[in-house]
């Protein structure tokens, strides 16, 4: 397939930025299932506080926001732009709690499926995603739309049979306590699904809404990393963790090489998904994590011996064919004109996209 097929107004990618942000936003999200499993000990725990981990990358993010906006600007502009709009700042601690307890999910729901199963089973967050799309920016999802959605739930229907089939064979045996923990993996999982799908839907809102769109792009990242600190420092009070967490002990778990990939990734993943957020949309978003499924199969197939049987076989055939089926009539909600012209941090992004990768 060319290049050329994929750019257009008529076609996925309104440009080859576009199509360059893509690709890093699937990249990083496979990357990050396959360094967050590595980093795990033999009994699947881990050995350094994941929350910390996750408080650490939103301070990356903040720094690197920071930096891109300063490029351009002065810090004295950063303090007046948070002064001056306390109320977006605000409106974004909506997002960062959801991507709060999102990022920390992960580590959990790691801890229990492998990444491709992982990956699948957060692909029921499609249909709820498509349903708030269509609320939130009043467009209405055509039948091919509904119809590639539908199938892509279904390719993660179909990879986690097999999984049912097993885990009802040990709770039989097991007891009613296995069951209760299945349960508890499932509603994790569940959790999840609901925090991507409205943090997503809910910031890409806030990036293109009126209202807010007169902030440039960086400093509503600022305000996203700020809001995820100051979250993440409250999951640490809760847990009772705040003190532990930056003991020399607990630091120094952390400086491992592993971890230091995990927190980098993730830093990288902060920035792309509001580059992506800005040029496409949740939906787009939802096929680039159907993507990460082929990648994720067979590198851990190569790296950890997981192996690819028949039900993951056929759960990724599905979903590349909903793929194509979405690719045929994507959905299309392009940004303000007022913000094209008026946000210099746009053009500053889109020369910045590979920053922190």
């Amino acid at each position: 397939m060319q290049l050329g097929s994929l750019v257009g107004e008529r076609f996925c990618f309104p440009d080859v930025k576009s199509l360059v942000i893509f690709v890093l936003y699937f990249s990083a999200f496979v990357l990050h299932g396959i360094l967050v499993t590595a980093s795990r000990k033999a009994d699947n725990t881990y050995p350094y506080n994941t929350v910390t981990v996750v408080m650490i990358t939103e301070i990356f993010k903040l720094m690197v926001a920071t930096l891109i906006y300063v490029k351009d600007n002065s810090f004295q502009e950063v303090l007046r732009v948070i002064a001056k709009d306390k109320k977006v700042l605000l409106l974004y601690l909506v997002p960062a709690s959801l991507y709060c307890l999102y990022n920390n999910l992960q580590f959990v729901n790691l801890a229990v499926y492998d990444p491709t199963t992982y990956y699948l089973l957060l692909q029921f967050r499609v249909v709820t995603t498509g349903i708030v799309f269509q609320v939130l920016f009043k467009k209405t999802l055509s039948r091919m739309q509904w119809l590639s959605l539908l199938l892509l739930t279904i390719g993660c229907v179909v990879k986690q049979i097999k999984h049912d089939t097993h885990m009802r064979d040990v709770v039989s045996f097991g007891g009613q306590s296995l069951s209760l923990h299945l349960n508890a993996n499932l509603l994790h999982i569940l959790l999840q699904v609901f925090c991507s799908c409205f943090a997503g839907v809910y910031t890409e809102f806030l990036l293109k809404g009126e209202k807010t769109s007169h902030v440039p792009l960086m400093m509503q990242n600022v305000f996203m990393y700020l809001d995820s600190i100051i979250c993440n420092m409250c999951v640490l009070a809760y847990t009772g963790d705040l003190l532990s967490a930056f003991t020399t002990e607990s630091i120094n778990s952390i400086l491992q090489p592993t971890v230091i990939l995990v927190t980098l990734n993730q830093t990288a993943i902060g920035i792309i998904t509001s580059l992506f957020l800005k040029s496409l949309n949740s939906i787009l978003k939802t096929f680039a994590s159907a993507l990460e499924l082929m990648f994720t199969a067979v590198l851990c197939w190569y790296i950890f011996g997981i192996p690819v049987d028949v039900f993951t076989f056929i759960a990724i055939v599905i979903v590349c064919l909903a793929t194509f089926l979405y690719s045929l009539n994507p959905v299309v909600n392009p940004a303000p004109s007022t913000r094209q012209t008026k946000d210099s941090d746009t053009t500053l992004a889109s020369k910045q996209n590979g920053v922190g990768v």
